[in-house]
């Protein structure tokens, strides 16, 4: 007679066995090819409550118990200070999924909402500070977080269009501020659509967005609100239509770089010229 699988269990085998191919295959591939986990890492897994980053905890999770390469797990989530419900909400995922949670409090959202403005590339700043922190204080050298291919392809075509300037985002980073502590991305390869699909197979609940926001995007028309990100995905969304390439070969321009044909590049904060290999 089969063993009768748990929630957790049940949730597990669909990463590796139903999504194998659109969530597993390429987690692993990212891993590998960016050699983003080495012997003897102690890695914080970070958790803010979306489907992004509770798929990344259950991958690694599972990553943890058959790897050949030894290494450490621990997995940390900032409360910036949410409202009580969507606090639950994170409390509860962990628990149905079995994923020792340590949650420990900030006042970010208190302090960015009193600047005025957009506060989210400050949040997202004082959020990684105190990630890396928290990190290093659990005896971690790396903090893993949860953007994905999508998040990839946006970043790269928001800095076009809004930026004035062709910037990708890496799978992994040496933190400036924090010496010895590296920034992972393991989710790199993997599509959004595959971790929506994933998300409402397995009928999970999370949070849209860790922010005090969260109300606002809810309420919007789509869900997610109108932001530039937002923006953006909705044009790849219709370039898909016409070209369902498209988010491939974004993707793949950005390993793909020819240098040569740039009138101008930045490199360490200094800005260079093709008139400098001109004579």
């Amino acid at each position: 007679m089969a063993r009768e699988l748990t929630f957790e269990q049940q949730v597990e085998r669909s990463i590796i066995k139903t999504y194998r191919n659109d969530i597993w295959n390429p987690f692993v591939e990212a891993c590998k090819c960016y050699k983003l986990i080495e012997a003897g890492d102690k890695i914080a897994v970070c958790i803010s409550g979306g489907k992004d980053s509770v798929l990344l905890a259950m991958c690694m999770k599972h990553l943890h118990k058959y790897s050949d390469v030894p290494f450490e797990l621990e997995f940390i989530c900032m409360d910036p200070g949410y409202n009580e419900a969507n606090r639950k909400q994170i409390e509860y995922n962990c628990k149905i999924l079995n994923i020792p949670i340590k949650i420990f409090n900030t006042n970010i959202f208190d302090v960015t909402t009193s600047v005025g403005g957009s506060p989210c590339y400050l949040c997202a700043r004082m959020r990684r500070g105190h990630l890396y922190a928290k990190a290093k204080e659990l005896g971690c050298n790396k903090i893993a977080l949860g953007h994905h291919l999508s998040d990839v392809i946006e970043t790269t075509v928001m800095g076009m269009f809004y930026g004035a300037q062709l910037q990708a985002m890496l799978p992994k980073l040496k933190s400036t501020n924090f010496e010895g502590m590296e920034l992972i991305r393991p989710l790199y390869c993997v599509n959004e659509e595959s971790v929506i699909k994933w998300r409402n197979y397995n009928d999970l609940t999370f949070i849209q967005c860790a922010c005090r926001f969260v109300d606002e995007y809810s309420k919007s028309e789509d869900g997610i609100g109108t932001s530039k990100r937002q923006e953006i995905k909705k044009l790849i969304a219709h370039l898909k239509q016409i070209n369902p390439d498209i988010e491939h070969n974004i993707f793949k321009s950005i390993h793909n770089v020819k240098l040569d044909t740039f009138l101008g590049y930045k490199q360490k904060g200094t800005e260079h010229s093709f008139l400098e290999q001109w004579d």
